[in-house]
């Protein structure tokens, strides 16, 4: 029991520590979900094909719960714990646009990040 109750306090102290997600975050992750909701794509949760434009608030529900336990700080984190996989089930999510073979979640929010961060250094190189 003793050992329980130490973890539970590390485990909050570890959320208290965090840092809230900073304005560029929320930018980038608005952006992230933005490209998914309009790609056309499907996205499978939990066994159940869904239009990608339909996945936007179950998202934001999850980043919103992330942010009220102070538990992501920058939009690699909302990937890994929040859109690619269910926090009910642990299954991964799956991504399926036109023709092309699933991939997860994680894969293909990572790859449109990417593709995010460099259209804005072609917009404002430094």
């Amino acid at each position: 029991m003793r050992s329980l109750l130490l973890l539970f306090f590390c485990l909050l102290a570890t959320v208290s520590a965090a840092t809230p997600l900073s304005p560029a975050a929320h930018v980038e992750i608005d952006l992230l979900i933005t490209r998914l909701e309009t790609s056309g794509c499907q996205v499978n949760r939990n066994g159940t094909w869904y239009p990608a434009a339909e996945t936007r608030s179950h998202l934001e529900t999850k980043l919103h719960y992330l942010e009220s336990l102070g538990a992501v700080e920058n939009a690699e984190q909302f990937i890994e714990r929040a859109a690619s996989a269910s926090s009910m089930s642990g299954q991964p999510y799956l991504i399926k646009c036109g023709d092309d073979p699933p991939m997860e979640a994680g894969t293909w929010l990572t790859r449109e990040l990417q593709a995010i961060r460099a259209s804005a250094r072609t917009v404002n190189p430094r």
